[in-house]
């Protein structure tokens, strides 16, 4: 009978032997056994963070040490875009090392990162990678976020709403966009229409991570868009306001009632 495997374990030499055969195919001088060899001694009996961060700096060792070019390799290598909204982990897990390596090294070249991020995240996801991003220059990923929440592809607008959360599983918690809520507002509006489902849970757990942070200025928010009588969404506004529900907030109570 099989069991689960925890999905730190993915992270190990078979995984690098993959990444190794991509990578040789567009870059012929990549030497495969010292990075797979690499990889299986450096991974051993640590976690699944720390796993994927030394993947990217094994790639970073391997790769051509200008940016430019050790990005165009991956680049090729990313595979065709998740047209579904799932998978995004059980399918292109294997590109965690590839966000990583972008968080991790591209600050220098924004742009260029900045639409490899574009990239990946049709395809993984890069809501952890752009955090720096928006640590370092926050106007400068705005001015991405106003295409990308127009973007076709509902990976790419979750990311507007996943990459800024607050309070990010398995992230460094950071504070909201410019130390003012109304910055994450402002984005959320944009995505409180969204079709996609997957879209919709971001938008919720964003909204949840703010009312930790300044609940009234939540509801407040919320309050202003029932009265302009803009279609709101109730599973997005019972999702969203569920740790004020849980704690029996009477303002959350009532928006509650006047959106059911």
């Amino acid at each position: 009978m099989s069991g689960y495997t925890p999905l730190k374990y993915y992270f190990d030499r078979e995984l690098a032997l993959r990444l190794a055969y991509l990578i040789q195919a567009q870059y012929p001088h990549f030497t495969k056994k010292s990075f797979v060899d690499t990889v299986a001694i450096e991974v051993e009996n640590i976690e699944l963070k720390a796993r994927v961060e030394v993947i990217a700096d094994i790639l970073k060792q391997h790769l051509p040490t200008d940016y430019k070019e050790a990005l165009a390799v991956l680049l090729k290598i990313l595979g065709p875009e998740n047209n579904t909204e799932e998978g995004m982990f059980t399918k292109g897990y294997f590109l965690m090392p590839i966000a990583k390596f972008v968080e991790s090294y591209g600050l220098e070249h924004f742009d260029l990162s900045l639409n490899a991020i574009y990239e990946i995240t049709k395809r993984h996801t890069s809501e952890y990678a752009i955090r720096p991003y928006l640590h370092a220059d926050t106007d400068r990923c705005m001015a991405y976020f106003q295409d990308w929440i127009k973007d076709p592809n509902s990976h790419v607008r979750r990311l507007v709403s996943e990459g800024t959360r607050p309070r990010l599983p398995w992230a460094k918690k950071i504070p909201p966009l410019k130390d003012n809520v109304q910055y994450n507002l402002r984005l959320l509006e944009n995505l409180m229409h969204d079709s996609s489902r997957y879209v919709q849970k971001s938008v919720a757990n964003h909204m949840n991570d703010l009312t930790k942070e300044n609940p009234e200025a939540v509801l407040k928010w919320i309050q202003r868009l029932i009265s302009d009588s803009n279609g709101i969404n109730p599973k997005i506004i019972k999702n969203g306001l569920r740790t004020l529900i849980k704690s029996k907030d009477e303002h959350a109570l009532e928006l509650l009632r006047q959106v059911e």
